[in-house]
């Protein structure tokens, strides 16, 4: 039973929980700095992330196992259902179980946000199977890093904050852009260390369309960059308008950690770099954390 569970836990990737979690999280930070948290939909967005994230997961999964993109021994984490330990067909069926799970719990949102809510909903789930599967697969022609900043960054970050204030903020749309960069690099991570499979199996990643050397660069580039993008309030706690001068050890605490993170992913291979997978979501989770706890204590 234990090796089952554990074996489930791998398919569902939890190490990358913090891509999905940390858009919501930093829209609730920022509901609360601006008084507006409510703590029904908040709690169902964060319900929603983490079902739409394992979907993600599970669904890549399934749809590359059928593609033939994953292989056994492959230098990644091990893949359930590649090494004979799940049945496709009950991958297949936990995963669009949990789809329809996760799309009542984003029905439920409807009170709060409007109807407008629901094509939105039949969006993110097409997205997150169009994400591997269907006539043009995102991931296979290099757009997974744009899914990923639209649907783990800006959707999740301004959907969340609205359904609590009803309303859109500038500040939030720039933190969205943050959290949407920090995403990409977990997912340029996977696709840095399975270049040499993705290109034999015919997945056109970005790594393997640009190089590994661009990809780093980019990796490099999205963390501070994603620092850059919330400027406007590193202004404001200068001008001592807001938050007192120290919470700007926050984003230098990220960028030491991410800027380490850079280095091993420059100077590592093959299995080696499967903690950084790891490492680069708990940066992010860090900052994201660090940060809220510091809106919801100066609101």
């Amino acid at each position: 039973m234990k090796n089952k569970i554990k074996i489930w836990l791998e398919c569902f990737r939890l190490r990358t929980l913090p891509v999905s979690l940390s858009g919501v999280i930093i829209a609730i930070g920022l509901a609360v700095w601006h008084g507006h948290f409510k703590w029904v939909p908040a709690v169902l967005c964060l319900v929603f992330a983490v079902l739409a994230q394992i979907v993600s997961n599970t669904a890549n999964e399934y749809f590359d196992y059928l593609q033939g993109a994953d292989k056994p021994g492959r230098v990644g984490p091990r893949r359930g259902v590649t090494e004979g330990d799940i049945k496709p067909t009950t991958l297949r069926n936990v995963t669009f179980g949990l789809l329809a799970l996760a799309c009542a719990v984003g029905c439920c949102l409807i009170p709060y946000g409007g109807w407008w809510l629901l094509p939105v909903g039949i969006i993110i789930a097409l997205a997150a199977l169009a994400y591997s599967t269907g006539p043009y697969p995102l991931s296979y022609h290099g757009l997974g890093e744009l899914t990923v900043f639209i649907f783990f960054g800006l959707v999740p970050v301004n959907l969340t904050y609205y359904v609590q204030a009803l309303r859109i903020d500038p500040l939030v749309v720039m933190a969205s852009i943050t959290i949407g960069l920090l995403g990409v690099n977990v997912l340029l991570v996977n696709n840095y260390r399975d270049v040499e499979d993705d290109r034999e199996a015919g997945k056109r990643t970005s790594v393997v369309i640009f190089g590994r050397a661009p990809a780093a660069l980019a990796y490099l580039i999205n963390g501070y960059a994603g620092m850059g993008m919330l400027s406007v309030l590193w202004v404001m706690i200068v001008l001592g308008k807001v938050m007192p001068l120290w919470v700007l050890v926050i984003p230098v605490i990220y960028l030491v950690l991410h800027t380490a993170t850079w280095y091993k992913l420059t100077h590592r291979e093959g299995s080696a770099l499967n903690p950084l997978l790891g490492e680069t979501a708990r940066n992010m989770l860090i900052f994201t954390l660090l940060m809220t706890i510091i809106l919801i204590i100066y609101s």
